[in-house]
């Protein structure tokens, strides 16, 4: 993603690279569905991994069970958000780790609505056996590290000039402004 990099095709890429993303998900799933019992263990390593199959009708630990509506709402609005921002987001190839965050968050919101869409569950597989983490699967991956990561980039790499193409900048610095003017005619009378 160079600087000769146009919006369309920063677009496409970004389409193409999640698409690649969430098929990695699916095959994943379609492998768990394929070669996983229904509740039944296989250890990976003792104590610590297995893979367990479950389908999941709700989101993260369960929650919103059958509520598929809210899901496709929140995955429309993620969608819009994310590609509003690969849109106005610089060419710049500072802007990169940016750029794959948003892949892979929208990658796993995808893999996820696919399951939701044509199975009315998502496949979890993944268990991580010594905390008693709920089961997940690739995307659920793909979204929580994104996001942490996303979280990093935005508070430690980007400065607030080089995160205004988002827009959050402009009403602080209206306010800024407003209370400078208002400073400056107190001192004038």
């Amino acid at each position: 993603m160079g600087k000769t990099t146009s919006r369309a095709g920063r677009l496409i890429l970004f389409l193409v690279l999640s698409a690649l993303l969430a098929g990695v998900d699916q095959l994943t799933k379609r492998w768990a569905l394929s070669a996983l019992g229904d509740h039944e263990p296989v250890v990976l390593i003792d104590g610590i991994l297995w893979f367990l199959r479950i389908e999941n009708t709700g989101a993260a630990f369960g929650i919103l069970k059958g509520q598929m509506t809210v899901f496709y709402l929140i995955t429309a609005v993620v969608t819009a958000g994310i590609v509003a921002v690969i849109l106005r987001m610089p060419p710049e190839k500072n802007y990169f780790p940016l750029f794959l965050c948003l892949c892979f968050l929208w990658a796993g919101a995808l893999g996820n609505l696919i399951d939701r869409t044509f199975r009315k569950s998502v496949v979890d597989f993944i268990y991580f056996v010594p905390i008693d983490f709920p089961v997940f699967n690739v995307a659920d991956i793909f979204v929580t590290c994104s996001t942490a990561v996303l979280m990093i980039l935005l508070l430690t790499r980007y400065s607030d000039e080089e995160l205004s193409f988002l827009g959050l900048g402009s009403r602080k610095k209206a306010e800024k402004a407003e209370k400078e003017e208002k400073e400056e005619k107190e001192e004038a009378e």
